[in-house]
Parts: structure tokens; C-alpha cells; sequence
């Protein structure tokens, strides 16, 4: 039996989509194919596929919902997990406890219909609450490590597990699971009452101040640099005369440099030639030297 008719067999009944184009699923609209793209519908299922893939030796990687991240034009070889269908919310007193694959916009807006208050930051950030916990996620001064109670996540080897906030260990953009590998199946937040209308206004406020400043009317890829100490990135790349810049259908934001957009069907190498180019323009006119915060993943294309 073939690696793909053991597959087929033992993964029978899972949503597995092969070879799929991944451009089809990221906000950048560029990626190449996954070998096996899978759509977990609850956590037996993802176990189910995580402890196949390792006792078969093929690699795995969870996606989220593919918004900070770019994927390479080669795609990706092995399973490509997607957590769409592991999404549910739910609420008991003030602690919100939310799928891995939920979307944090929808989740915030949940907590306000329940007069729930702490979520407001995160009303504009696009992606799941999985990707928003891995890379602790935040806006306008509020973060999600300054709400996450704890989360359950599975570790390389398929086992669940609880992490606390604390052993989360959180910093700027960054978590402990960036390094160990876990991927974050739920979360759960500590809200706390606030006043509905409050709670709308303050939401309506962010979410217009977002729709002013950012490029929300094209595929990209989110914030494409971490902010460096004592700097802006956009600042420093609009004073390096990089607005506008484009490298083949992708170009650095005339609205907000800090973004990059795919305005006439560009490629994952045009983002990364696009990165490399501004990182270098940037530090050769300011000495400031940028570093990315979007994930870069896959293979490269083949000449």
C-alpha cells in the first residue's frame, strides 16, 4: 500500500483537499500548493491526523486562518491543518473561552453583545484567535496578553495540554510557542462587565481609525516589520521615500508604509523581494535596521 492509499484509509471521513493551491485561503493571496490540506472539524480529528502524519514521518504545520504570514510560491510538502471548522465561542459569567480557528473580530463582537469589556483592541485585527495567542496579538494599547487566562494547546508529539498565561511567557509580539513548537487549539479570557453602549462606542472608535490609517481594501499580509525601539516603521520608510514602491505586483502601501499590498496578482517572491529591498533602503537612510513580524513560510518556487 502506497503512502497515499494509507492515508486515504486511515484518514477516511476528513475534509483532505490535495495539492491545493494555498493562495485560494491567505489574505496575501499568493502561496503555492499544500501536498495535503486538512480540515479538522474538532480536536479528535486534528490528534487523528497530527499522530498519522508523525508515525508516517510526514511533516505538518498548522496554518491558522494564513492572515500575518506569507507562503512561499512552492507551497508547502505534507499537512497543511487549517482551522476553520474549530471555531466555537462560548461564555460562562466573564471568562470567554474561544476555538483556536474563531475569528478574533466576531469573537470581540461576541463579547460586546454580552456587555463583556477588554476585548475592544482586538476589534479590527484580522486572523484567528489561535494566530492572535501565538504572537500575542494587540493594538492601541491593548494586547492579549493582558487578557489571556490560558489555553490548551498540542504539542509536536499530539498530546493536549494546558498552558497559563504565565508560562506563556509573553513579550512584544511574541510567545513561548514560537519556539516550542505547540500550537494553540483554545484560549480562554478574563473579561469583565462593562456598559454596552461604552463598550460599541469605543469599538466603532478603533475600528474607524483603522479604516483611516490602513489599506483594508487589498490582500496583505497585516503588518509586514515589528515597530523598532524608539521608532515607527512606516515613518521610517515613508521618510525613505518607499511609499508606492512596488516590486512586481506587490507595493509598500501609499496609504500606510507600514503595509505591503498585492494590487495586480504578485507573488510571494515579490513580497520577499519587496521586504529585502525596504530593509536594506530603510537602513541605509535612517541606520535603523527592520525586522519582520510577518511569518515567511514554505518552499521557494522552482526556477
Amino acid at each position: 500500500m502506497t503512502n497515499l492509499d494509507l492515508l486515504k484509509t486511515e484518514l477516511e471521513g476528513l475534509d483532505i483537499r490535495f495539492d491545493e493551491p494555498l493562495k485560494k485561503y491567505t489574505y496575501t493571496k499568493v502561496g503555492g500548493p499544500a501536498d495535503y490540506l486538512v480540515f479538522p472539524r474538532n480536536r479528535f480529528e486534528l490528534v487523528r491526523v497530527v499522530k498519522f502524519a508523525n508515525a508516517q514521518g510526514i511533516p505538518w504545520l498548522v496554518l491558522g486562518n494564513a492572515s500575518n504570514l506569507i507562503v512561499r510560491d512552492g507551497g508547502i510538502r505534507g499537512f497543511v491543518i487549517m482551522f476553520d471548522k474549530l471555531s466555537s465561542i462560548t461564555i460562562n459569567g466573564y471568562t470567554l473561552e474561544a476555538e483556536a480557528g474563531a475569528n478574533l473580530i466576531e469573537t470581540t463582537h461576541l463579547a460586546h453583545y454580552h456587555s463583556l469589556t477588554g476585548f475592544e483592541f482586538a476589534c479590527g485585527i484580522p486572523g484567528s484567535v489561535g494566530g492572535a495567542v501565538f504572537m500575542n496579538a494587540g493594538a492601541y494599547g491593548g494586547e492579549i496578553a493582558h487578557i489571556l487566562l490560558s489555553c490548551k494547546v498540542l504539542t509536536p508529539s499530539g498530546e493536549i495540554k494546558t498552558l497559563s498565561a504565565e508560562q506563556m511567557k509573553f513579550g512584544y509580539r511574541h510567545s513561548v510557542l514560537q519556539e516550542s513548537g505547540q500550537v494553540v487549539i483554545s484560549a480562554k479570557f478574563a473579561l469583565a462587565p462593562g456598559n454596552y453602549t461604552a463598550i460599541g462606542q469605543e469599538m466603532q472608535r478603533l475600528t474607524h481609525l483603522r479604516q483611516l490609517k490602513q489599506p483594508l481594501e487589498y490582500p496583505s499580509c497585516g503588518s509586514v516589520f515589528k515597530r523598532p525601539h524608539g521608532h515607527f516603521a512606516g515613518q521610517l520608510i515613508s521618510e525613505a521615500k518607499l511609499k508606492g514602491h512596488r516590486i512586481g505586483g506587490v507595493e509598500v502601501s501609499q496609504k500606510h508604509a507600514g503595509f505591503m499590498v498585492n494590487v495586480a496578482e504578485g507573488s510571494a517572491k515579490d513580497y520577499e523581494d519587496l521586504i529585502a529591498h525596504v530593509i536594506d533602503k530603510v537602513a541605509e537612510n535612517s541606520g535603523v535596521r527592520l525586522e519582520p513580524e510577518v511569518r515567511i513560510i514554505g518552499d521557494p518556487a522552482l526556477d
